[in-house]
């Protein structure tokens, strides 16, 4: 006797993680992240010594990335 699944699992699909956020929820996570990679990446072309300049060390640049808001 064969067995036949009549209904499948909803696929949650590409965009899946994002339901229940309104859109301008989903541009401001995409601002923050943005800020935040392009100071990240301005931080880490900076000399150690003007990173010591600005009270920060480059092991502390994933950190401070960390409390921004």
């Amino acid at each position: 006797m064969a067995f036949f699944m009549q209904s499948r699992p909803h696929a949650e699909g590409v965009f899946g993680a994002f339901r229940g956020i309104s859109f301008g929820e989903m541009i401001a996570v995409y601002r923050t992240w943005n800020d935040r990679r392009i100071t990240r990446n301005e931080l880490q072309k900076l000399s150690d010594r003007e990173l010591d300049d600005i009270g920060l060390a480059r092991g502390d640049i994933d950190r401070f990335i960390d409390t921004l808001r």
